[in-house]
């Protein structure tokens, strides 16, 4: 594959190479409040709500998109099932250009900043933040290695 030739669009904060697959990998979490966490997610750190399902008390699938590409899905916590996770125990590496403009995002928004944005020795900046629920969200310009 040539990926000299590959067709780029930007918009806002996001580029897109035409060869570049949509998300395959989807982190998921619960919540005890899912509802009320989905609405702290966007205005805290800027994540867009794509889609909710449920009703007045239970989410029972949502997914929200990270405005630079990717995104997670979560809902509702659930105690019986083959899909259960502990609300609060969930921990995401979130790539941005800017985590000092999160991190203000967040802090303006009530988050509970656990360690203010630093340079870290390998090249990355980063700030980590928890939400309400308790899961703990590193946001850094580090981008991985080329896969």
């Amino acid at each position: 594959m040539n990926t000299e030739s590959n067709h780029q669009t930007t918009t806002d904060t996001t580029t897109v190479t035409a060869t570049t697959p949509p998300p395959q990998v989807w982190p998921t979490l619960s919540a005890h409040d899912a509802h009320a966490l989905i609405d702290f997610l966007e205005r805290a750190f800027g994540f867009r709500r794509v889609v909710v399902y449920g009703d007045d008390d239970t989410v029972a699938h949502a997914q929200l998109a990270w405005p630079e590409g990717g995104g997670i899905m979560m809902g509702s916590n659930k105690t019986v099932g083959d899909w259960v996770r502990e609300p609060g125990t969930f921990g995401a590496y979130v790539v941005t250009a800017d985590p000092d403009a999160v991190h203000e995002r967040a802090k303006a928004a009530g988050a509970r900043i656990v360690r203010e944005p630093e340079d870290q020795d390998y090249g990355n900046r980063e700030v980590l933040i928890a939400d309400p629920e308790g899961n703990l969200w590193s946001f850094g310009t580090y981008r991985g290695e080329p896969v």
